[in-house]
Parts: structure tokens; C-alpha cells; sequence
């Protein structure tokens, strides 16, 4: 039996939709939306005493269903299809007296003006605005001017609607510009995803009076899971909710039937400010094999470690699936701008929503483990934010590490998943402890993070083989004697603080382009300046050619170094670089950095390139400016750190720069200074291998 028309233009035929009904008989037809899904709605919006309107009702059982629950009795039904009219009224004549079912086209409609208190259509506007001809258009003008006409001042006109952006967008527009209230409801699904896997919506369009001028539109959005509506800005960010909304169903609706050959992320935001508040990613593990227990678990990343390699990246995520042990993980971050309640305050929160995001093959009543790191959601105290104009927006937080540690740490929200700064806090002394106590007059909070910064400790992989790399410096020495070591990029300031600290006789001088991040250093990671260190506020690019123009500056700047450490980040996102810019790799300026470099020292760069392509470019400049060259990658990080030497006859092999970087660890290690174990210079320098 062919029902489908031969093209659009034919759902605003009376003929075809004659044609329909006869064929499809006594059989009610619902387009989409169970009067128990809208049944939530319809309530808040249709009173008993109302006079309703249903146009195009075809055979749906909707009315039918109203009148029955004793919602509303005073409804008139109209359709373009005598047949249709003739069925609705043999089926509800004698069973329901005070409705009506009316042969009548609604573009033309007999009623008196201001007739009715409420116009529902249930997927009528959908059928009619099947494209954007003006013809279409026109006959929707009229549609609508027609349902304006009939409601009263106050009155609703509700429309049930799959939203496509063409059709809401017309909707919105039109009723908004003429000063009425637009809210939009998603309906609640009952779970059926066999006809349509997109959400449905209503449109709630409040009828007022028009204000001359420019009277401020009322747009709304009322998610299925919240009652309390959301205020949008303008038809296009409406719209833009509404699509975000049917994504996520497409995206749940595919998940649940195949398992994700790649991760999924999706964010969940807050129903307040609408900013993000969970990122969810959805992790499938082929290799595990399902059992009845093992099916679909939720890891709650701990605050603060969401940057950590075994959650931050889609290897890290992969491997934390596998160990365990579930068939699909779903990995959820915590925003840094939210509160949450503790373990249990998310898990009531979420476990509604992840279910959405279950595997295919879940047994009915499963129950689904909350997992975390030692059962707790982590500990994230924001220190200071602000903005700097060259960095943007920047925090400065305290989170807890494994085991009683906490960090302190420098983000750049443009690019809030990466730890631009990172410092060990020192645990308080019992006697510290005591003192703090009597000062204070409370007792500590278990988590309450300690404020001293633990300057011996280099918390980054790259800067531990940056420090390493100082072992390529000529000499007997393992611990060369005076040198001269310039750092470009402050950041927090560790690494030219722990060159200062452990190299006793060492001239440092750091540039760094914007005069915020030296405040930050300063008052926030126990940065100061002194006779060996200075900090200059310049542009690298600019500081380097002057130098190399010049020769010197002053009797503090020498006219070359033995060391050059470029550890400075790209603002630029849009290029497959994000270390350094990419002006610090062009031939020119490389060769600038070489005219200040002594003949026996090293240039330290740290890349950090994910473009293949560009990264090989990269490295074929260096290789033309510096004849030798050796690399070690940083295991887990996308970091690659160089060591750069202008004279070729200073090649070492691996095993030789690994004795040579114990030697160094060992004249490091004097008696009373701390050192820690992890930073394995050894190790770091046996790993390169010569470009």
C-alpha cells in the first residue's frame, strides 16, 4: 500500500490526505509524540474551561485522549480531509458530545477573532513547512496570521514538532517579532526509539499584545529533565540549543545499538548558567569479553587530574578501560567552575543521564559501579583567576595529587586542558603546623591544602630533560663552573628557579612577553629575582635580535650563553604547534639564536607538534642551522625536547650523555640540599637519539 506522496508539496493536498485515510482505514495515525509523553505538558498549558483548537487532526487520538482524562472537553477539530472529518466524527460523535470535528482549511478558517484560548497542532507546521519556497512560505504566513487571529490576548498556541532548524527558526521569528513569548519544551521520551530516534519538542507560543518599538524578545528553553526554563539570547542561540539537543539523541540512539570504534565526548552543562559542567567521554573495550557483571561502569576523574595522561588523553583512557575491566567506561571530568556535592551528590546526579549512554547488551535492571581514584572526587581550591590581555583568562589552583600531596597550578582556560605551570606544595612542619593552628584558632581542614611551594621539585617530565640536557656542556666538570643560561618563557618559574638554586654560579635571565605572568610567578610559585636572575618583559623574538644585533647590552647581559631554553607556548590554536610559535623555528631567527650561542653550549627547545608534517619541517630547519642535533621524546606527552649544539665534534652517543648526566645528578646531590628521585637525569639523557 503506497501512503507516502509522490513529493512534499503533497502533505498540503486535501486530495492526498483523502486518499491516506481511506487507505489506511480506522487506524489511528500518529505522526510522533505519545499523548503520555506530552501529556506533562500539555497540562501546564491547557486548562478544562479552555476552548481549544486542533488543526490538522487527522486521525489521531490525541483529542480523544484530552477529553477522556478530563483535561479539556471544548475542542474543535479541523482537517482539509473530508474523509478523515467523516471517520472522527463516527468514531467520537456519540462517545464525546462536546467536541467537534469540522471539514475546514486553516489557512482560511470561519471562526470570529479571538475565538479560542488555546491552538494545538500536532505536527501540522512540520507537514507544511517541508522546504523554503516562497510559495511555502506564504502559506506558512498565513497559517500562523490565521492561528494570531483566532487565539485571544493570552492565549497559547502549542505546536508538537520535530524541530528541524528551518522550521523552528521560521516559528520563532515570526511569533517572537510579533511580541509574543516563545518557550520551548523537549518531551520526555518513553524509551521507544523504534519509530523516531529524534527528539520531540513543543512550541509554546504566548500571545500578547505588540509594543511599538523594539519591546526585548522572550525566548526560552525548557530541557526534558528540568522544569525551571532557560533564557536564550536570540532565535539563532534557540536554535542552536535545539540542535545540541537532537546531536546528543542521535548520538545515544547510535551508541546504544553499536559499540564506538572512537571515543565519544560530549559535555553536560549546567541548567543555571549553561556552562559546562561534566565532559563525558564513552570508551568501549573490544577485548573485554561481556559477563553478566562487567557490562558498563562511570569513573569519576578525581578534580584537578582530568590533565593527567591516564585521563586527559584518548591512549591514557583507552588503557584505564582495559585495566578495568568493562565492556564500556564512561569517563567523566569535573569543571573547575562547579561545586559538587561529593561521590555520592554526582552519582544521583548522573546516573539518569549516563544510562542514556549505555552498550548495547546491557541486562534490564543492571546496576552500573561509580568507580574513582581512592573513592573520592579530589580536592580543587582556585587560588586567584583573572585576565591577562596578551594570555587571556588564567586560574591559579591547588589539587590533590596521589597519596597527601597537592600541586599548585597555572591554567590558560582558552585552553583549560593543559597545565601551563606546575609546582609541589611543601607539607607543614608539626611546628609550623602549631603555629597556624594558634593563629588561625580552628582546626586545619583535611582538605585544606599547605601554601609553601617546594622549589627544588620540577613537577614537568620536559623541564627534568631540559635540566639534563646542561650535561652536554664541555669540560671535565661534571658540574660546569660560571655559566650564562637563557630562558625564554617564565611561566611559573620553576625551571630557571631550579637552574638558579642548583647551578651555585649560574647567570640567568629570563624573558617572558607578558608582565602578568610575572606577577603570577612572583606571588603565587615563590619566583624572586636576585643578582643571578633577572626577568626581562620582552617579545623572545625581539630580545634574541637585538642581542644577536648588538653583541651586548649591558655588563649583566653577556654577548653569549652557554645555555638557551625555549620553553614558550604558541597562543595561536589553530596551528598543528602549540611549542613554540612558530616564528622561534624559522631559519632567520634560528640562526640569530646561534650568533649568541658559545661554540661549546646547547640550545634546549621544547616542541610540542602534532602536525607530522610541519614537525619534520621544523626539524630539517634546525638540522640546517645546527649541525648536531639530539632528540627525547617525553613518554605519554606530545613533548619532544631538542638539544641543539653548533659544532658537530662534541657527538656523544647515548651511553656516553648517560654517564655524563649521572655524573652531573651526582655533583647536584650535595649533602642537605633536597633531591628527588624521580628525576633520573641518567635516564632522561640515555633515551635521546641523534637526528
Amino acid at each position: 500500500m503506497e501512503l507516502l506522496p509522490r513529493s512534499p508539496g503533497e502533505f498540503g493536498s486535501a486530495r492526498y490526505w483523502d486518499r491516506f485515510f481511506r487507505q489506511r482505514g480506522q487506524r489511528p495515525f500518529e505522526w510522533y509524540g505519545a499523548f503520555p509523553e506530552l501529556c506533562p505538558v500539555l497540562h501546564k498549558y491547557v486548562r478544562p474551561r479552555d476552548k481549544v483548537l486542533v488543526v490538522g487532526c487527522g486521525n489521531s487520538e490525541l483529542s480523544e485522549q484530552m477529553y477522556d482524562v478530563g483535561m479539556c472537553e471544548d475542542i474543535v477539530n479541523i482537517d482539509i480531509s473530508d474523509a478523515v472529518i467523516r471517520q472522527m466524527q463516527e468514531r467520537s460523535g456519540s462517545t464525546r458530545p462536546k467536541m467537534s470535528y469540522l471539514l475546514m482549511d486553516m489557512l482560511q478558517m470561519d471562526f470570529p477573532d479571538a475565538h479560542f484560548q488555546v491552538v494545538l497542532d500536532k505536527g501540522t507546521l512540520d507537514a507544511l513547512l517541508t522546504d523554503e519556497e516562497e510559495a511555502t512560505i506564504a502559506k506558512v504566513d498565513q497559517m500562523f496570521a490565521e492561528i494570531s487571529r483566532v487565539l485571544q490576548v493570552g492565549g497559547r498556541y502549542l505546536c508538537v514538532s520535530l524541530a528541524q532548524a528551518h522550521v523552528l527558526k521560521k516559528a520563532v521569528e515570526y511569533f517572537s517579532q510579533e511580541g509574543w513569548v516563545v518557550r520551548v519544551h523537549q518531551v520526555a521520551s518513553s524509551g521507544d526509539k523504534q519509530q523516531f530516534v529524534l527528539p520531540v519538542f513543543v512550541y509554546v507560543m504566548t500571545k500578547f499584545r505588540k509594543i511599538p518599538g523594539s519591546a526585548p524578545q522572550i525566548l526560552e528553553i525548557c530541557p526534558e529533565e528540568q522544569d525551571k526554563p532557560m533564557r536564550m539570547q536570540s532565535a539563532e542561540q534557540l536554535v542552536a540549543a535545539v540542535k545540541d539537543r537532537q546531536h546528543y539523541a542521535l548520538l545515544c540512539s547510535q551508541i546504544s545499538k553499536t559499540p564506538c570504534r572512537e571515543q565519544v565526548s560530549l559535555d553536560l552543562c549546567d541548567k543555571e548558567s549553561g556552562k559546562p559542567r561534566y565532559t563525558l567521554h564513552v570508551v568501549d573495550s573490544p577485548s573485554v569479553k561481556p559477563s553478566q557483571d562487567n557490562h558498563f561502569a562511570i569513573f569519576i576523574i578525581p578534580q584537578g587530574r582530568e590533565t593527567e595522561w591516564l585521563f586527559g588523553t584518548e591512549e591514557g583512557r583507552r588503557q584505564l578501560a582495559a585495566s578495568a575491566g568493562f565492556g564500556r567506561l564512561l569517563t567523566v571530568a569535573l569543571h573547575r567552575e562547579q561545586h559538587y556535592e561529593g561521590m555520592a551528590g554526582i552519582q544521583a546526579e548522573l546516573s539518569g543521564k549516563v544510562m542514556e549512554l549505555a552498550p548495547p547488551g546491557l541486562p534490564a535492571r543492571q546496576q552500573v559501579p561509580f568507580l574513582s581514584v581512592g573513592g573520592d572526587i579530589g580536592v580543587r581550591t582556585v587560588r586567584h583567576c583573572d585576565t591577562s590581555p596578551r594570555s587571556g583568562e588564567y586560574v591559579v589552583e591547588d589539587v590533590k595529587g596521589d597519596g597527601s600531596c597537592y600541586f599548585r597550578r597555572l591554567v590558560f582556560l582558552r585552553n583549560r586542558n593543559v597545565v601551563q605551570s606546575e609546582a609541589r606544595l611543601l607539607a607543614p612542619t608539626p611546628l609550623q603546623g602549631q603555629k597556624k593552628r594558634r593563629k588561625d584558632k580552628k582546626k586545619p581542614s583535611p582538605t585544606e591544602p599547605p601554601g609553601a611551594i617546594d622549589k627544588s621539585y620540577l613537577c614537568c617530565e620536559h623541564h627534568k630533560a631540559m635540566v639534563a640536557g646542561l650535561c652536554l656542556l664541555g669540560g671535565p666538570d661534571a658540574l660546569p663552573g660560571e655559566l650564562a643560561v637563557l630562558v625564554v618563557g617564565l611561566g611559573g618559574g620553576s625551571l630557571p628557579l631550579f637552574v638558579h638554586d642548583y647551578f651555585s654560579r649560574a647567570r640567568v635571565a629570563v624573558v617572558e612577553i607578558d608582565p602578568s605572568m610575572l606577577e603570577v610567578a612572583t606571588h603565587w610559585f615563590g619566583f624572586s629575582q636576585g643578582d643571578r636572575m633577572q626577568v626581562h618583559i620582552s617579545d623572545g623574538l625581539d630580545y634574541v635580535a637585538k642581542l644577536a644585533a648588538e653583541g651586548t647590552i649591558s655588563q649583566s647581559i653577556p654577548a653569549q650563553y652557554d645555555a638557551i631554553m625555549f620553553d614558550v607556548d604558541s597562543k595561536d590554536l589553530t596551528v598543528g604547534m602549540s611549542c613554540p610559535p612558530p616564528a622561534f623555528v624559522e631559519k632567520p631567527f634560528l640562526q640569530k639564536v646561534k650568533s649568541i650561542l658559545k661554540p661549546e653550549g646547547v640550545f634546549v627547545l621544547n616542541l610540542v607538534c602534532r602536525d607530522a608534517q610541519l614537525k619534520e619541517s621544523v626539524l630539517a630547519t634546525l638540522r640546517d642551522v645546527f649541525p648536531l642535533l639530539y632528540a627525547r621524546r617525553i613518554e605519554g606527552e606530545v613533548n619532544e625536547i631538542l638539544f641543539c649544539q653548533p659544532s658537530p665534534e662534541g657527538r656523544r652517543d647515548p651511553a656516553e650523555l648517560g654517564a655524563r648526566a649521572r655524573a652531573l645528578e651526582g655533583a647536584l646531590r650535595q649533602p642537605g640540599r633536597p633531591w628527588d628521585s624521580s628525576y633520573a637525569l641518567a635516564d632522561m639523557l640515555q633515551a635521546v637519539h641523534i637526528l
